[in-house]
């Protein structure tokens, strides 16, 4: 291991650095936002079996049309990311993913033992690897599920829509700390 493995980002130029980033994006191409794509996912699954969930229209706004109503909104928007897929967003999506894999493996690789539980993990639910995997799938579908009943993510409700100070990114970004500081005092009351 290299001594860089083990410098954090100092809070400040992390800051600044995702400030300059969001800043670009929406002045280059548009907002960050990415929990759509997981539905646009789902649609591009569900279309690969089922080949009439998404076909071309001339009456929609967007040229496409979904017999599912939640692909079929916006003209028919989320129906021609389906149909064409590699769009920016979703190609967003995806480079986020093999970016934290690259990531991932320059820093030596994902322990898949008690090594990769932080101390505050082990000292409230133990050093069960098992444990760990399924409480951060079910978190991580919670997230999910509340970011689409919202309408949007922390990345499109809370950055980007602060930064164009939107009341709705106002809101969810309060009701998320209203939220996530009480549960994290309850689940993580034992230090590590």
């Amino acid at each position: 291991m290299t001594s860089w493995q083990h410098v954090p980002l100092p809070w400040k130029a992390g800051g600044l650095a995702l400030g300059l980033v969001f800043f670009l994006a929406v002045a280059l191409v548009k907002p960050i936002g990415v929990s759509t794509q997981f539905v646009i996912l789902d649609g591009i699954l569900w279309d690969a079996a089922v080949p009439t969930v998404v076909v071309p229209s001339e009456d929609a706004k967007s040229g496409y049309s979904s017999t599912n109503p939640y692909l079929d909104k916006s003209g028919g928007k989320y129906a021609k990311n389906v149909a064409n897929p590699l769009n920016y967003s979703f190609v967003f999506v995806i480079a986020m993913m093999v970016g934290a894999f690259v990531s991932a493996i320059l820093r030596g690789g994902v322990a898949r033992d008690e090594r990769a539980m932080p101390p505050v993990w082990r000292a409230n639910f133990g050093d069960s690897v098992g444990k760990r995997y399924v409480a951060t799938f079910f978190a991580g579908f919670l997230v999910l599920y509340g970011a689409r009943l919202a309408g949007g993510c922390t990345s499109g409700h809370m950055m980007s829509g602060m930064m164009q100070t939107a009341v709705s990114g106002y809101i969810f970004s309060a009701g998320a700390f209203l939220i996530g500081i009480p549960a994290a005092l309850y689940l993580f009351r034992k230090e590590g």
